[in-house]
């Protein structure tokens, strides 16, 4: 993951777990604090890479609360009584479980990790409290399970919304520069990240005007007509 080395953060990832699951650690290099995303599966190699590059986790980032996100939260709290835990509202409420202080936040907030500012973007669809987080300073956005490399994350589960879905990646689509870098949540393509450039002329699911087609293609069509690898679908024209 290149990366300026005039930006104010780097952005480490690993690929853990049986689920092919990223988790993301957000150095500030200014101050040496980091944020982890969704720490799942493999707490000790997530400390490990915080030893390595020599930084303090002080915060956890959630994208959403699946089981498959969070089951390292624990561990990285035992290891760091003091960091703190961010996740929107709507997540928390859905999620149901009782944290103890939780930083709750709603779309649009910010907060900065030392010299790095993170904005949480509220993009539901796949649980009712999904966030993404994006670095404007680089325009880097790790979006969990809302856009994958070529994909998106199913509606089908519990919380799941493909109408909700459809109007997110359409927000996403509209509201970031094109060379915005897309950093999932799973490495279920034929690379790890891209650009929204890329998605919007590669991503099937970025190709649709209409919210009905949008659904019928999520719910009925994808999972019959694709298989992973993702590769780029060109768009029809």
């Amino acid at each position: 993951m290149p990366q300026s080395s005039a930006l104010p953060y780097r952005i480490h990832r690993q690929e853990l777990g049986p689920m092919e699951n990223f988790v993301y650690l957000i150095e500030d290099v200014g101050s040496r604090r980091a944020a982890v995303v969704d720490p799942a599966w493999d707490p000790d190699a997530i400390l490990r890479q915080a030893r390595e590059q020599d930084v303090e986790i002080s915060d956890i980032l959630l994208t959403h609360s699946h089981h498959d996100h969070i089951n390292g939260i624990e561990a990285i709290l035992e290891y760091n009584p003091s960091a703190r835990l961010h996740l929107l509202k709507p997540e928390a409420e859905f999620w149901g479980r009782d944290l103890e202080q939780p930083q709750l936040h709603h779309g649009g907030d910010r907060f900065m990790l030392g010299d790095t500012e993170i904005r949480l973007l509220h993009t539901p669809g796949h649980t009712p409290g999904s966030t993404c987080f994006h670095m404007p300073a680089g325009d880097d956005l790790i979006t969990g399970d809302t856009l994958f490399v070529f994909g998106c994350g199913r509606c089908d589960l519990h919380g799941g919304d493909p109408e909700q879905m459809f109007h997110t990646l359409k927000g996403l689509r509209e509201g970031l520069p094109e060379h915005t870098c897309i950093h999932p949540g799973h490495n279920y393509a034929e690379k790890p990240e891209s650009t929204l450039a890329e998605e919007e002329e590669g991503n099937p699911f970025m190709h649709f005007d209409a919210v009905d087609d949008f659904v019928h293609y999520r719910m009925h069509e994808h999972d019959r007509v694709r298989s992973q690898p993702y590769h780029p679908v060109p768009r029809k024209r």
